[in-house]
């Protein structure tokens, strides 16, 4: 199913909006005591639903409710796409290191199989043989059309507005910028704190390469209100939906599907919960990963 992506880095120059200050390297900080968080032997967390309380997020002061439901506390490692994949596509290589160099595609075939494993309904129906009509990507060679078993207790990719909600803090939202803090270099691995040494001054592709920026191990950096690690940065995470200019969650057919949280290539400003990202569906690169989550 892999397939050659021309253009593979393009993506970089549009993921970096510039940062006008340098900021000081950061501090080390002891994660926040996390209290009445229910986590599962899976490290799934239980999110409880209701309306959002961040101020920043796309969604506040709409009509949106968010139901219950479990999301992953932390991104899908490697460790775990290879017991259910049985390979690594991933272009730098550790056990606790997010999977990444994965398609929305190859998300979805990751939560069907791991729901046949774990003995769960699949969530998505797949069909690889019908082009989906709803695709309208000149350079997505898939095109399958995947559609939702409804009732289906399975995993799967959040929705965006699922993602916001969890990575804003849920009910216990503090209304921060990032997933957890005001501070990105508390809670993000970012451009500027993801390689050798803390870079200062604009937005650099060959800086970010010199400085052997790339991934890093997950749960090291502070976690939101929820207990979610690298919701902000680190590898920016696959949503279900389709990207719509100005709406989020309301398109029916596109070019994109959405992706958020940003990660180590861009800029401070993609760490936003509030950032929109889009990425063609057979897209991959080495900052696109994602998580599951599961109805409650």
């Amino acid at each position: 199913m892999r397939k050659p992506l021309l253009f593979l880095f393009l993506f970089t120059a549009l993921a970096a909006i510039v940062s006008g200050c340098a900021q000081d390297p950061p501090e080390k900080n002891e994660p926040p005591a996390v209290n009445e968080i229910e986590v599962t032997k899976d490290n799934l967390v239980l999110v409880k639903g209701g309306s959002f309380g961040n101020t920043k997020t796309n969604y506040y002061d709409k009509k949106v409710t968010i139901d219950d439901f479990y999301i992953g506390k932390y991104e899908v490692t490697q460790k775990e796409w290879m017991e259910i994949m049985g390979s690594n596509p991933s272009a730098f290589k550790g056990d606790q290191l997010p999977v990444e160099m994965v398609s929305w595609y190859d998300a979805v075939e990751y939560c069907n199989s791991r729901s046949i494993r774990e003995g769960l309904k699949p969530y998505y129906n797949v069909n690889k043989n019908k082009i989906d009509p709803n695709n309208k990507s000149e350079y997505d060679p898939i095109k399958w059309t995947v559609t939702i078993n409804e009732g289906a207790n399975g995993y799967r990719l959040p929705t965006e507005a699922e993602w916001e909600y969890a990575a804003s803090g849920g009910q216990l939202s503090k209304s921060y910028t990032y997933s957890g803090s005001n501070d990105a270099d508390e809670v993000a691995w970012y451009w500027r704190n993801a390689g050798d040494e803390y870079l200062s001054g604009d937005w650099n592709w060959p800086i970010i390469e010199t400085n052997k920026n790339r991934t890093q191990s997950i749960g090291l950096q502070k976690p939101n209100e929820l207990g979610l690690y690298d919701m902000s940065g680190n590898v920016r995470e696959w949503c279900w939906n389709w990207y719509a200019d100005g709406d989020p969650g309301s398109a029916s057919g596109g070019s994109f599907r959405v992706v958020k949280g940003g990660g180590w290539i861009g800029d401070v400003s993609n760490n936003e919960i509030s950032f929109r990202g889009k990425f063609e569906a057979s897209g991959f690169g080495p900052d696109q990963g994602f998580r599951v989550i599961r109805g409650a």
